[in-house]
């Protein structure tokens, strides 16, 4: 069996389960699977076998740091390691070694976790799936031959398959919850500026999150635990104090006020029957179990989508104008592609978009004063193949998760199910600023009442 966090840590904790042993069964797995999976770009087994004997020698002494102390982990390769190459997927990059850790590395460092390795993902975290790389892409562990989304693709395929109990993941436009939903495991996208991302490649600024990503709501928010606080690192970073994001488990949803965005997944861009069955059976829980549960409407899912990508596209072509000028055969063909239709988006574009984004941050606030909880899906369905992923699938299909990049409200993905082919679906809760600890409280109680924690990908249980 695959311990989560919350039960490896118990375990540790008590002494039995020892954190090298723990370590060597994830590492055993990462080298009987990434080669189908290829959700690691680089391995650190050395290190992390250290770090495993440092954090069981600090048990035994009595020592622990916590419940991360010696929870095998590893971080999307967007986030900078000291002495380790951070490469962002792409060749730009690819003999990149940063002289700092970020500063969510070095707290889950201070935690004690063990870092096995730098996880695949989409090249910048924008431009995947991709073949023209010097990786390939992850795979979706639950059928290889299908898409684990993105862009924190390679998190996702390694929490699923129970290679690492937990890692890092960004989310500009859903990048945390599109690959927690197609890969069946939990991801939260924090608050905006709950959690620092200074050292932490950017994509677009304005919309970028740092989060974790895990195989269950508590694990999450164990992992969020170590992560969040104010870094004047980062210019966004909320300077606020950190509430105990476990506190509310376990009480139940009773008296929460649960709003379902019904028009976002039945009306405006219509889901898979499995994906609509499980937000149902969700909302039907939900009430069950003492929530008051109603029907909210927000401005539409095509207005959010056109003004986040909008800001999306022109602060990463910002960020990349430079390289993008001296050299743009070094990127892929997507990512190159995707920032030269940023190049041709106008100082005009983006200020409508930011007046836009006003106008829609208002109008949720409105729509949601009588609510706790946003419902609604993560993504359309279940899990694409590969070959069926449109290049260009950002703009074709309206995307369920980036109206609150452009809200910066917090997003909880949890899985809800299996549909076609035995892939999970998902469905999406939205919290208000800095309620994480309510969102893990409402997740936490539909998780436990559920049995998908209890699966895993046949390829894993064999």
């Amino acid at each position: 069996m695959i311990p989560t966090i919350a039960g490896a840590a118990r375990a540790i904790a008590a002494k039995q389960l020892s954190p090298v042993e723990l370590t060597e069964a994830c590492l055993a797995r990462v080298e009987a699977l990434d080669g189908t999976l290829n959700a690691f770009i680089r391995l650190e087994a050395a290190g992390a076998r250290a770090q495993a004997k440092a954090a069981e020698a600090r048990v035994m002494k009595g020592e622990s740091r916590g419940p991360l102390d010696g929870i095998p982990f590893a971080h999307k390769d967007i986030y900078c390691t000291a002495g380790i190459p951070t490469t962002a997927h792409s060749r730009v990059l690819k003999d990149h070694v940063p002289q700092e850790d970020a500063t969510t590395v070095r707290l889950l460092a201070e935690a004690g976790v063990v870092m096995l390795g730098k996880l695949a993902t989409h090249e910048f975290a924008f431009g995947g799936p991709s073949f023209d790389l010097p990786w390939p892409p992850a795979r979706n562990p639950w059928n290889p031959a299908h898409f684990p989304a993105g862009s924190s693709s390679g998190t996702g395929a390694a929490v699923a398959a129970g290679m690492i109990l937990g890692g890092t993941g960004s989310d500009t436009g859903g990048s945390i919850r599109g690959p927690a939903a197609l890969c069946g495991i939990a991801g939260i996208k924090p608050t905006y500026g709950l959690c620092s991302r200074a050292g932490v490649l950017p994509l677009a600024q304005s919309l970028d999150h740092t989060g974790p990503m895990a195989w269950t709501v508590e694990d999450c928010a164990l992992l969020l635990q170590a992560m969040a606080g104010h870094d004047p690192a980062d210019p966004a970073s909320a300077n606020r104090p950190v509430p105990d994001f476990s506190a509310e488990l376990g009480q139940g949803v009773k008296g929460l006020r649960i709003g379902v965005i019904r028009h976002f997944h039945e009306t405006d861009a219509p889901v898979s029957p499995a994906t609509l069955a499980g937000i149902d059976a969700a909302a039907a829980f939900f009430r069950q179990e003492g929530a008051e549960v109603r029907d909210v409407t927000l401005p539409s899912l095509a207005e959010f989508n056109a003004c986040g990508w909008l800001i999306l596209l022109t602060e990463s072509f910002a960020v990349h104008e430079e390289w993008m000028r001296r050299d743009p055969m070094l990127y892929g063909e997507l990512m190159r592609d995707r920032l030269a239709l940023g190049g041709m988006l106008s100082a005009a574009d983006y200020m409508a978009a930011q007046k836009k984004r006003r106008e829609l941050i208002a109008a949720t606030v409105a729509a949601t004063q009588d609510v706790d909880i946003l419902l609604t899906a993560a993504q359309p369905g279940e899990a694409a193949r590969f070959e069926d992923v449109p290049k260009w699938g950002f703009l074709e299909r309206l995307n369920f998760t980036i109206p609150f990049n452009v809200t910066g409200w917090p997003g909880l993905t949890l899985c809800t199910g299996f549909g076609a082919g035995g892939l999970p679906v998902a469905m999406q809760l939205i919290g208000k600023p800095f309620a994480e600890p309510t969102l893990f409280r409402a997740g936490h109680a539909y998780e436990a009442a559920h049995p998908w924690r209890a699966k895993r990908p046949a390829l894993v249980t064999g």
